[in-house]
């Protein structure tokens, strides 16, 4: 993994100050290396920063192709590359390296755009083609590598973080209307918090030249049409398929020319690629795992029965709120997105302990939750939208079971309290999905605490609404099962642009570290879209075809275990935490009456409340004062600048 940078300019020449500004920016993704190509016409140039995994002495980046008319930079791993080496071999191409990057440049010379169907893996890539005269950039199927552009007196900027982007000239400002449309549904399929720059979805790919722009889609999800009639395979069949081609999608990962490790918690996500991995790796893996005091969020003993059992090397690595208090900044900044839980803190200093103890490359069980419908809401959409042939009574039940038993993920995975108008949603596709009520219930709660003009600029805009304006709902999700619109939606927002970023690539590459994510391997996502719902959902279990797929590799403990997410102690519980005083001096003080998006006496006046609250209650608010506090990071880091107007009163200016 790496960080890039790209630069197209129609006017001015590149300056190589400039491009070595946003280049450096991108050290901590790649310490080991740091290397810039300007074209002859000054018009291009390309940035790179190394993290050595593959070829640790020839891989260095921009590569160019044999006759150099054509560069490349990388962020990614592609697997299965020697196969495809040998083939360009084959094919008389003269390869500079045994990187696995430098498949893709060859890849484009002999199919263009359409070598991105040939590559298997997580990547951003950006390249240079002086034949064509045009700029060629993509991102992998799922959004794993981050890739963000901005248009700037007439020149396209493209990098792999938005700090980048500042640091090439591309001005620092808020996007107001982003920012409210965050507060309904937390993420955006293109745009970011910031005004000019955007991101290239998922499954995308840029063409630029002097006189056109194009952004177009080359892979989606494309679950099928929901079937009438059951197709009368059995569970049996339907696991060894998904077995198969998820412990395939775990041993290429294992392929590295640096040690190896697994991220461990207690769930099945993880543990399945520990169990899978020790069946391919000669040697004990060493496996990394977060450990609370709160024993409600601690899954340190299920983790080392795991590791106990695959001869795994345990290294638990405590965390205290002091920890997370002390981290918060740096790990928001790095995340360039807020926070509902310190989850991503965590996820942070568990990279860093990673690369303390020597490791680059980790395994991890990412987008499982988000293909299988492992979370709390993907099971209600499953009982409430799948009655056919169901008891109600029956239903009813299992839906009391599930709110009574995920009290720990209330408001942040199921609806709290009251939800808003969502009427617009269900015109469109006939229903609402539950994780769409969860997001409107914590915006419900958040709303009274903005300030009086942002809500009046923004408030009558129907933010849920805007989720339905990035989709095809015609060819992706009419006829679709509803719980695979879910699946859907959730996928091309939530986990682009959550998952992966606060528990993904930005907090691993923030100390170095490479992820890699079996789950969302195209090979696998695509069998399990077309396996039947009740393979992903069957009453209360979720993931039912995983469990049973790798039942023979996993403990006792964790193939009974139901789904506890990832999430850390909040930070509101304990008033005498730093965790809880590093929130209420953020709030109560200047960074917060510097921004034009909350009325700080609203929060102070919650602030005030919060020890009178019930746990339950507090812990659904933690989530809104999380997202505050990382706002308030983010605008304090990069001097962002906005276009909303104030009053005196929403910042407890004293009275005339």
């Amino acid at each position: 993994m790496c960080g890039i940078v790209g630069v197209f300019s129609r006017r001015e020449p590149v300056s190589p100050a400039m491009l070595d500004r946003a280049t450096r920016s991108l050290y901590h993704r790649g310490p080991d290396g740091r290397r810039q190509w300007i074209s002859s016409d000054r018009n291009v140039g390309l940035g790179h920063t190394r993290l050595s995994i593959i070829d640790l002495t020839t891989g260095d980046q921009p590569i160019a192709s044999e006759d150099s008319r054509t560069r490349i930079v990388v962020n990614g791993e592609f697997y299965e590359y020697e196969t495809i080496q040998n083939q360009l071999k084959d094919r008389g191409h003269r390869l500079s390296t045994k990187s696995d990057s430098e498949i893709a440049l060859h890849l484009y010379e002999d199919f263009g755009v359409h070598c991105l169907e040939h590559l298997r893996g997580e990547f951003a890539l950006v390249l240079w083609d002086e034949n064509r005269r045009r700029l060629f950039a993509a991102r992998d199927r799922f959004g794993i590598k981050p890739l963000f552009f901005a248009w700037h007196e007439d020149a396209l900027y493209l990098a792999s973080e938005v700090k980048a982007l500042f640091a090439a000239g591309v001005p620092a400002l808020w996007d107001d209307e982003s920012v409210y449309h965050s507060i309904s549904f937390g993420a955006h399929q293109m745009r970011t918090l910031y005004d000019g720059v955007l991101q290239v979805p998922p499954g995308y790919y840029i063409l630029a030249t002097e006189k056109h722009f194009q952004l177009n889609q080359y892979w989606d999800f494309n679950y099928p049409i929901k079937e009438a009639a059951p197709s009368g395979r059995s569970d049996v069949d339907y696991a060894a398929e998904f077995r198969e081609v998820l412990e395939d999608a775990v041993r290429i990962r294992l392929r590295a020319d640096v040690p190896v490790g697994v991220y461990l918690s207690g769930g099945l996500d993880s543990c399945s690629v520990l169990g899978l991995a020790a069946r391919h790796h000669p040697d004990p893996i060493k496996a990394f795992t977060l450990t609370f005091e709160d024993v409600a969020y601690d899954e340190g003993p299920i983790a080392r029965e795991m590791a106990q059992k695959t001869n795994a090397e345990f290294y638990p690595i405590p965390i205290g709120q002091r920890h997370l208090a002390d981290a918060f900044a740096d790990a928001i900044a790095q995340a360039e997105s807020p926070c509902v839980n310190a989850h991503g803190v965590a996820k942070y200093l568990l990279s860093r302990a990673v690369r303390d103890a020597g490791y680059k490359v980790v395994i991890t069980g990412e987008g499982s939750d988000e293909i299988l419908g492992g979370y709390p809401h993907f099971r209600r959409d499953m009982l409430l939208y799948n009655r056919e042939g169901q008891d109600p009574e029956a239903i009813s039940q299992l839906l009391r079971w599930l709110d009574e038993h995920n009290t720990v993920s209330r408001g942040l995975l199921l609806p709290d309290g009251e939800i808003g108008n969502l009427d617009a949603v269900k015109r469109v596709l006939g229903y609402v999905p539950s994780w769409i009520e969860t997001f409107s219930s914590r915006a419900v709660k958040l709303r009274p605490l903005l300030a009086e003009s942002f809500q009046q600029k923004y408030g009558h805009r129907e933010g849920e609404y805007n989720i339905l304006d990035d989709t095809d709902v015609l060819r992706q999700l009419r006829g679709r099962d509803p719980l695979n619109q879910s699946l859907y939606l959730w996928s091309k927002t939530v986990m682009a642009g959550y998952i992966l970023t606060m528990l993904g690539d930005r907090m691993e590459m923030g100390h170095s570290i490479e992820g890699r994510v079996p789950f969302l391997d195209h090979k696998v996502v695509e069998l399990i879209a077309s396996q039947p719902v009740n393979q992903k959902v069957r009453g209360m279990t979720e993931k039912f075809v995983l469990r049973e797929a790798v039942k023979d590799v996993i403990t006792d403990t964790v193939y009974r275990r139901q789904k506890h997410p990832f999430l850390s102690p909040p930070a509101t519980l304990n008033p005498d935490d730093s965790f809880q005083t590093f929130v209420q001096d953020m709030l109560r003080g200047e960074t917060l009456r510097s921004i034009p998006f909350f009325d700080q006496k609203e929060t102070v006046a919650l602030l005030d409340r919060l020890p009178q609250m019930d746990v339950g209650a507090r812990t659904a608010y933690d989530q809104v004062l999380m997202f505050m506090v990382s706002l308030c990071v983010l605008h304090e880091r990069f001097g962002l600048s906005t276009g909303v107007a104030r009053s005196s009163e929403q910042v407890g200016a004293p009275a005339d």
